[in-house]
């Protein structure tokens, strides 16, 4: 019996999301060969069949109605990290946003940029 489809995304399912946040509408031919170009050589077969499944999940939709079809993402960048970050935070941390700060910053040493950029949201926060 088949593995019920997972309503997140799975690690090669967000490589290719990445690829049409990062590049805008795309073939799976296109798909495929940006892949390759950052290191990740899947069959074409593969990306199709994996552009399939995130359309059937609305993290995709198909464009055009000719060959080839060409692919944009559904849901942004924002909303879908949100949602995994949410995930995370239920699962693994219990819904504790201490336990997850911790967890992110207690071992190593902030940045400069990343200690700024922290204030700046805490800041904000107390506006």
């Amino acid at each position: 019996m088949a593995r019920p489809k997972a309503p997140e995304l799975t690690e090669r399912e967000l490589e290719i999301m990445h690829v049409c946040w990062d590049r805008g509408p795309q073939t799976a031919q296109d798909v495929r060969d940006e892949l390759v170009a950052r290191g990740r050589d899947l069959a074409y077969t593969t990306v199709a069949t994996l552009i399939r499944i995130l359309t059937e999940k609305d993290f995709l939709r198909q464009t055009n109605d000719e060959r080839p079809f060409v692919y944009e993402p559904v849901r942004s960048f924002d909303d879908v990290s949100q949602s995994l970050v949410n995930h995370l935070l239920k699962r693994v941390f219990g819904g504790s946003r201490e336990k997850l700060l911790v967890s992110l910053f207690g071992k190593q040493r902030l940045t400069k940029k990343e200690q700024a950029l922290l204030e700046e949201l805490i800041r904000e926060q107390q506006r």
